[in-house]
């Protein structure tokens, strides 16, 4: 029962919190062009991983490397992405955040926390700490997917 139901509930709080709750209550008070979520989602792994290079990015968030090249561009020319050459290949690319994208993404990250924290608080106290249990066996099971996915 809970792995025919768990990939839709999640699939389901993902598309509120990532798309129609953000929409309408975070995104409308965020200064800048909006962004789409893989460019979101490759600003939040250059933060991470910064100097990864275009194809590796690629490799990590499961995407074409023409896609993530065209990301790159529009990231680059928006002031939130920047691309320098790598110093072991004169013909690959290092990508750095700016200070720019790395404000917006904390921002973006307290503003979202909060929205979700605001739903947290209103359930009941077993129904959080059954929450907070579970924390740890989701986090082993998206090792596991992500492991067997990059396997592949």
């Amino acid at each position: 029962m809970v792995a025919e139901e768990l990939p839709g509930l999640l699939a389901g709080i993902h598309r509120l919190v990532r798309r129609r709750l953000v929409r309408r209550r975070l995104r409308r008070d965020l200064p800048g062009p909006r962004l789409r979520g893989a460019e979101v989602e490759l600003l939040r792994l250059v933060a991470a991983r910064p100097g990864i290079g275009v194809s590796a990015a690629a490799k990590e968030l499961y995407l074409a490397g023409n896609s993530v090249s065209t990301l790159v561009n529009k990231l680059t020319a928006a002031g939130l992405l920047h691309r320098e050459t790598s110093d072991a290949d004169r013909r690959s690319a290092r990508l750095l955040i700016t200070p720019q994208a790395e404000a917006r993404l904390g921002d973006w990250e307290l503003r979202r926390a909060a929205l979700v924290r605001d739903h947290i608080v209103r359930l009941g106290d077993d129904d959080r700490a059954a929450l907070a249990a579970a924390l740890p066996a989701l986090q082993r099971l998206a090792d596991g997917l992500r492991e067997e996915m990059e396997g592949t």
